[in-house]
């Protein structure tokens, strides 16, 4: 199989827009995925549980005849995970533990604490941190089984403090991979449901008779379920909008080729629509990976889904210096950054967006998507610019905390029936009026 890998140079006068052009993320008709999306959120909204088994059975092929058929219970995840090959389960477990770790250390600096003070008047002001009560999960399992996936959304879960998870995943053809059952154990997850899809957004959101609705949804999925999760936000909460997967790689030509030529193809053999972009000032270097991806993509299972990856949305860029490179990437604002050179922390300094930074050239990013501990998932579509990965701070909310004394409530109240009445809020003003009316009348 042949494949004309797109090249560019900044150089060039029309680069911005060619650049612009292969990173638009209007990949497709958005208007008919959201109103199918929007057809199966009503559906399942009016009809409840009837509504998941018939599209269960429309898009999954489970050919089920009720609900009961489709629901996990931690009896489930167990058996699979009891039945594992032991290579299986030291992985999952080696993940698990290291994903954990770096989780509790989010959680124990900054934002993550509650934290109050008092000022010169005696007011008490502060912040309270609660975890979320019930959160839902999306396991997509469309194209391929995601047990990472699992571990890197329910154990941030876990250790922000959320006392009810409940998964929904998918099995097509009524198939349930095993990893996916024994992850889903190894985290504790005790309630689930073969349901993927818009309906399963809506039954998370709206909740059917069978499933409670939850107070945020978290995960990634295909378009249909982006759609979904995007017309339900305000009934619930939800994390991102994830598109399909990105890499932009910035070398300086040091790291061994064929190590980044599989960098690109991890990209791409995602989804026809995921993003490889490779940037070089050695022109030299681009025109070996570009021999090497010829020479190696037909040794790859899933090689045309990475050919026409490549071909529709990848590109090798070349560029005047790594600092351009850079400024190229911040301009991206890609899903994952991998800056396989020989010294990246200087490169680091300069990075203002990216989802997740891997640094040098050992750093591949498949050891984020696995095992490295940072949650995958992560903004994409360039998103980044001012979205963060997915951690204990998205199972989190905080409650301003106001105690004023009276001599502060005092002063605050004068300022307060000021403001209010500029803004014409009379009851406002007199709210705060009282309270000092309240204080004269105590001192009398």
């Amino acid at each position: 199989m042949s494949i004309e890998l797109r090249r560019l140079d900044s150089r060039d006068p029309q680069f911005d827009d060619a650049l612009a052009r292969l990173t638009d993320a209007d990949l497709g008709d958005g208007g008919k995925i959201d109103e199918i999306a929007k057809e199966i959120i009503d559906e399942v909204r009016a009809r409840g549980d009837a509504a998941l088994v018939d599209y269960t059975n429309r898009f999954d092929d489970v050919g089920c005849t009720g609900m009961a058929e489709l629901v996990f219970d931690a009896a489930d995840f167990e058996s699979a995970f009891a039945q594992l090959a032991e290579i299986d389960r030291q992985a999952l477990e080696h993940a698990a533990a290291r994903i954990d770790a770096y989780h509790r250390h989010q959680r124990q600096h900054g934002v993550q604490d509650s934290w109050d003070f008092e000022d010169a008047d005696g007011n008490r002001l502060g912040q309270r941190v609660t975890a979320l009560d019930r959160v839902g999960v999306y396991v997509p399992g469309g194209q391929a089984a995601y047990p990472s996936t699992v571990l890197m959304t329910v154990i941030p879960a876990k250790v922000a403090g959320v006392q009810e998870i409940v998964v929904t995943l998918p099995t097509p053809g009524g198939v349930r991979n095993a990893l996916v059952m024994a992850a889903l154990h190894l985290t504790g997850v005790t309630e689930g449901y073969a349901v993927g899809g818009a309906q399963a957004i809506a039954a998370l959101a709206y909740g059917t008779e069978s499933v409670r609705r939850v107070d945020k949804i978290v995960g990634p999925g295909g378009a249909i379920v982006a759609a979904a999760k995007r017309r339900v936000y305000g009934a619930v909460g939800i994390d991102l909008i994830a598109g399909p997967s990105e890499i932009l790689i910035v070398t300086d030509g040091s790291a061994p080729i064929d190590w980044l030529v599989y960098d690109l193809f991890s990209q791409a053999e995602h989804d026809a629509l995921a993003q490889s972009l490779l940037l070089c000032p050695d022109a030299g270097y681009l025109d070996a990976v570009a021999a090497r991806v010829a020479e190696l993509l037909d040794e790859q299972a899933r090689k045309s889904i990475i050919a026409r990856s490549l071909a529709d949305r990848g590109a090798l860029i070349h560029t005047r210096s790594l600092d351009e490179a850079i400024q190229i990437a911040n301009r991206v604002a890609p899903e994952h950054l991998e800056l396989a050179v020989a010294d990246p922390d200087t490169l680091l300094a300069k990075v203002k967006h990216a989802g997740a930074i891997f640094l040098g050239m050992h750093s591949a990013e498949v050891m984020g998507d696995y095992a490295a501990g940072p949650s995958h998932v992560l903004p994409t579509y360039g998103t980044a610019r001012f979205s963060s990965p997915l951690g204990v701070y998205d199972f989190q909310k905080r409650s301003s905390v106001v105690g004023l004394s009276p001599k502060g409530a005092e002063a605050l109240a004068r300022t307060a029936s000021v403001l209010a009445r500029g803004e014409g809020l009379e009851a406002h003003a007199r709210a705060a009026e009282v309270r000092i009316d309240g204080l004269d009348h105590n001192d009398g």
